[in-house]
């Protein structure tokens, strides 16, 4: 590459990596919607300490109401304005005995901190290669993006676990959810995924889909 175009070239990647430190932070304002960017950013002035707060992760959840046994709490920017524009999020995770994060992705990359009990968790990767590894207190794990991963309480107690996701919004998708709880109808939900109608029928039930 000869020098001219590396002098055209080098200012663009510096204006594209240095572009989130030209402020200290960006207060999503949720009163405007928001675009691939985050949110547009609310005044200073009228911040608090308040505003980089969040205590919503303190709270057991409760896992009884989910089908699969468990309870999810998530801070992004919608719950937690502050994150907007820094590339992370947060979320607990409250697993009832036997219970289930049932397989899904999201955009980003993951890491999950194991706090108490014991879980299987794992990813499986786009040669379907399954990784997966029983995790204590104190394990950490990474589930790389856009992979499709889970994880599975195989203790005799609750298990609690915090995950840190490199985006504000990352964009859960459930695949159990995501198959059923739509209007898809069920002859094409069969043909896509080789369940057959009663299997299809019930996931709807659960799930709220429709024909």
């Amino acid at each position: 590459m000869d020098l001219t175009k590396i002098l055209i070239i080098f200012p663009l990647l510096v204006s594209f990596t240095s572009a989130t430190s030209v402020i200290d932070f960006c207060v999503a304002d949720l009163n405007f919607p928001g675009t691939p960017a985050g949110y547009p950013c609310r005044n200073p002035a009228s911040l608090t300490a308040d505003d980089f707060v969040y205590s919503g992760l303190g709270v057991v959840g409760n896992t009884t109401v989910d089908h699969f046994n468990f309870h999810g709490a998530i801070a992004t920017d919608l719950t937690f304005p502050a994150l907007n524009g820094l590339g992370l999020s947060l979320a607990r995770l409250d697993i009832g005995v036997g219970g289930v994060v049932p397989i899904h992705s999201h955009r980003v990359s993951e890491v999950i901190l194991m706090i108490e009990g014991t879980i299987i968790a794992g990813f499986i990767d786009s040669n379907n290669t399954a990784y997966y590894k029983t995790l204590n207190k104190g394990d950490v794990m990474i589930f790389p993006h856009t992979l499709l991963h889970f994880q599975v309480n195989v203790g005799d107690a609750p298990a609690l676990a915090f995950v840190s996701l490199n985006s504000a919004n990352p964009g859960f998708q459930f695949t159990t959810t995501s198959i059923a709880a739509n209007d898809l109808p069920t002859e094409i939900i069969q043909r896509i995924t080789l369940f057959d109608a009663a299997q299809v029928k019930k996931l709807k039930g659960l799930f709220g889909g429709t024909n």
